[in-house]
């Protein structure tokens, strides 16, 4: 269980932070951009839930935590008794829920435009945005060990989100279709 009973310790003031093992990295390492930008997708699709009700914003609330655990996933290097680490089932579930919401989509015929209603909008953020995460994430097994596990889930994250965000606009209109050279004169 986590306790804080104070934000601040001036313990990173240097340039450095701290992972679960105990060891501190640069804060400019990759292990702490996939940290972030995993922090930065989990705050996107909370503006995702801010906008959304029912089945989808339960789903995206479970997905939060999930991202927490990824998080601490990745924030313990190497092998580590008893690490938090994201699991099959967990990426099993993304994909039952993908094809789920899938079923009752038509097929695209067009790339889509990240656009529609403020859900919608804020869905494609989340997945542009769980996308850097995954590639961070990906630069980071580049160098060093990664659950391919937590890859896998964010992989299967972005669908999930895109899949969503069809799924939303679906409901109100539809998705906006992308219409090459359009503005050409």
């Amino acid at each position: 269980m986590v306790k804080l009973n104070k934000i601040y310790t001036r313990t990173g003031d240097a340039g450095q932070s701290g992972l679960v093992d105990g060891s501190r990295v640069s804060k400019a390492s990759a292990r702490m951009h996939a940290i972030g930008e995993v922090d930065e997708a989990n705050s996107a699709i909370g503006l995702a839930i801010a906008e959304l009700d029912g089945d989808a914003k339960a789903a995206l609330g479970r997905i939060q935590n999930e991202l927490f655990d990824l998080g601490a996933d990745i924030a313990t290097p190497g092998e580590m008794e008893g690490a938090l680490r994201i699991v099959g089932p967990q990426v099993e579930r993304l994909e039952r829920e993908i094809d789920a919401m899938n079923e009752a989509l038509s097929p695209l015929t067009s790339f889509i435009l990240p656009a529609g209603s403020r859900a919608v909008s804020a869905l494609h953020l989340a997945r542009a945005t769980t996308r850097r995460a995954e590639r961070w994430s990906v630069a980071l097994a580049e160098e060093e060990q990664v659950n391919p596990l937590a890859l896998a889930y964010l992989n299967r994250l972005s669908d999930h989100l895109f899949v969503l965000a069809r799924h939303v606009a679906a409901a109100s209109g539809g998705d906006v279709l992308w219409q090459p050279g359009a503005t050409r004169t």
